[in-house]
């Protein structure tokens, strides 16, 4: 890992100029997955949001490789950047395939005609995540563990340097959620890319993440570090407001069940 792709300097991001969280520092290298942890309404989403560019900051500045997010045109940056959030995408009547091809729209032009070396890299992308066989299955006829790794192939058919993920494994049940991790842990080290996402399982976070960052209740960084350093019975217990010794309680009935 060497370079930092993404990073923050005392970003304060919310909504209707009132900030949720305060004073975000965060760096993200190439090869790196960058886990959000934190209470509901911490303020994870939001910070994702400002930094894919759905928000705009309201305090502090954004960093790509080291300029300002500020001085790239929108394409510029479309070309950088993937962004998959929790929102389900509007693709009525649209296949598989034509799903993922969104992601060459930085680099088609308004008219969106696919090229052969972008249609190559659409069936590369699809290939990559085992999805090439839904190719012409109707987005919407198809699991939700599947629509999850089509929009990966989407995100990755962008050629990104940076990934933004929020709640990657929602919907997924926990054979899936652990495949689609592995798949993504593979992706980020065979590509060299930097990834930035938000998690409410801490046993997968902790299984999948180089750095944790942890956003209180208040909406300010209370911790980062590796998940070792992070995941303590003590620190997670303060950030979740729970009694020291469930953390650790809950997790080791949560590895019992995977090893079922």
């Amino acid at each position: 890992m060497a370079g930092s792709v993404l990073r923050t300097k005392t970003l304060d991001t919310g909504y209707d100029n009132k900030a949720v969280v305060h004073g975000v520092e965060i760096d993200i290298r190439r090869g790196e997955i960058v886990t959000l942890i934190g209470p509901n309404g911490a303020g994870k989403s939001t910070v994702l949001k400002t930094i894919a560019g759905q928000l705009e900051p309201l305090g502090g500045t954004i960093f790509i490789s080291d300029r300002e997010r500020s001085s790239y045109t929108q394409n510029e940056i479309a070309k950088m950047q993937s962004v998959m959030l929790t929102e389900r995408i509007s693709s009525e009547r649209m296949t598989c395939e034509e799903v993922v091809s969104l992601g060459r729209y930085p680099y088609t032009g308004r008219l969106g005609i696919l090229s052969a070396d972008d249609r190559r890299i659409v069936n590369e992308s699809m290939e990559l995540v085992h999805v090439s066989e839904l190719a012409n299955r109707d987005y919407h006829q198809i699991s939700d563990g599947q629509r999850q790794r089509v929009l990966l192939a989407r995100a990755i058919c962008q050629e990104p340097e940076i990934m933004i993920l929020d709640e990657p494994t929602s919907y997924l049940d926990i054979r899936h959620k652990l495949e689609f991790l592995d798949l993504l842990r593979k992706l980020v080290r065979e590509r060299n890319i930097g990834v930035i996402m938000s998690m409410h399982e801490l046993e997968l976070a902790h299984m999948t993440a180089d750095k944790v960052i942890c956003i209180s209740s208040e909406g300010r960084i209370e911790m980062t570090g590796s998940p070792d350093e992070v995941f303590t019975d003590e620190a997670v217990s303060r950030l979740y407001g729970m009694e020291p010794g469930r953390i650790t309680e809950l997790y080791s009935a949560f590895l019992d069940s995977i090893r079922k």
